[in-house]
């Protein structure tokens, strides 16, 4: 008896449906793309290597720049955001006035800074002179800064003070000749003895040691430990001054810049006459110096990010050459029924994968070569956020995408009976 074809599993050849190769596309496009890439290592190898060293780059500059810009910001906010500063002389941009005209700049005096203490919302307030003198006692001498201070200065730059006190509260003209020590020029002046009481000559004036402070560190460049504190009449008597250096305000927290900026132009016109001074905030300052960071880390990422071009022509490369080799594969098959956009999805899933693995690879090294940086310098700030590390990885696999549409469409639109004649 014969059976029929059918009942022997026999089926014609018929048109596999589209949504079949669309259910073991995902499953199986990366499968495929890594047997794709293994099957030629060296070649995938290189453009992998071209990948990583681009992210690599990238990473590493924008995470140079980062800690700088961590740092620097980091170093200003130690003393507080809530500050605003008044020196004499009104900033102008029109260029400078001309040679050989007197100026006529109202100085800053103790008088102004009265004032501006009781304006509201002011927490704290300091008047401030400063110069390079010798410093003298226990029989040793040393050349260092000297600023002429008032008793709010621990209160408004929040410096904390290791024994003894600050400036006391006494009225700034009437102030008495103490010195505060910073913690290294107490060091070289008494070595581990206890400098409290003791007199130390400033100039040729004498002052008695109240306290020494905690070690504060250096702000750009600046030794704040290598310091003494005087009484700010002091200091003026001290560099024969008439007017202050400058008045710093702190306010409370919460209250805008402008409104303290307001209140303090306002007082001083109404002394001054007009406006010869300026007026600057903490917070301004901070906000212009973290745009200027901010662009200085793009500018560095940017750099770094032009070794990727260099990838990006190796993918579409090692594209090219991998439809030419598959030129039969493919043409199999879109005559077995596989949609163009399917053939499309494969070819970029290949580019994909291969760009994400060397954005993998990069990561760790850009990453590693940081923290290798850090290590041998500690006194480079290096810092890798989270989000660059994601938007690098994007990158990379945007660049592989974007690298493998042509070759990926080239192989889309093949026909069929020419792909499958090709050897």
């Amino acid at each position: 008896m014969h059976r029929s074809l059918s009942e022997v599993g026999y089926h014609p050849v018929t048109k596999i449906n589209c949504s079949t190769f669309l259910s073991m596309l995902w499953p199986d496009a990366v499968h495929l793309a890594l047997r794709a890439i293994s099957a030629q290592r060296l070649r995938s190898f290189l453009t992998l290597l071209g990948i990583a060293v681009g992210i690599a780059a990238v990473i590493l500059l924008t995470s140079i720049g980062e800690g700088i810009h961590r740092f620097v910001l980091a170093e200003f906010t130690q003393f507080g955001t809530n500050i605003a500063s008044i020196a004499p002389g009104k900033v102008k941009t029109s260029g400078p006035a001309p040679t050989g005209i007197p100026s006529s700049v109202r100085p800053l005096t103790l008088d102004d800074a009265r004032v501006l203490e009781r304006l509201p919302h002011v927490t704290g307030m300091t008047a401030m002179v400063w110069g390079n003198t010798e410093v003298s006692a226990n029989g040793r001498l040393r050349r260092t800064t000297v600023n002429g201070v008032s008793p709010d200065m621990a209160r408004v730059y929040s410096i904390q003070v290791r024994s003894g006190q600050f400036l006391p509260d006494e009225s700034l003209e009437s102030a008495r000749s103490f010195v505060v020590l910073g913690a290294k020029l107490k060091s070289e002046l008494f070595g581990s003895a206890n400098p409290l009481g003791a007199r130390v000559r400033v100039g040729n004036a004498q002052f008695r040691v109240v306290g020494v402070l905690e070690t504060k560190g250096q702000f750009l460049g600046v030794d704040l430990d290598d310091s003494a504190y005087i009484p700010v009449a002091r200091a003026l008597e001290l560099y024969n001054r008439e007017g202050l250096m400058k008045i710093d305000l702190a306010y409370e927290e919460g209250v805008a810049p402008a409104r303290i900026m307001a209140a303090v132009k306002s007082s001083l016109i109404a002394r001054h006459g007009r406006e010869d001074f300026t007026i600057t905030t903490q917070e301004d300052m901070l906000r212009t110096l973290s745009n200027i960071l901010d662009i200085l880390t793009m500018a560095v990422g940017a750099l770094g990010s032009i070794s990727l071009l260099v990838g990006g022509v190796g993918i579409v490369t090692i594209m090219t050459i991998a439809v030419r080799e598959r030129t039969s594969e493919v043409g199999l098959m879109v005559a077995l029924g596989a949609p163009r956009r399917t053939i499309l999805a494969l070819f970029l899933g290949e580019a994909v994968v291969l760009s994400a693995l060397g954005g993998v690879i990069g990561l760790a090294l850009g990453m590693g070569l940081a923290q290798a940086i850090h290590l041998a310098l500690p006194a480079l700030p290096v810092h890798t956020p989270l989000s660059f590390v994601l938007l690098a990885e994007g990158i990379a696999i945007v660049i592989g995408l974007l690298a493998g549409v042509l070759p990926a469409r080239n192989a889309a639109q093949l026909d069929p009976v020419d792909a499958l004649r090709m050897e």
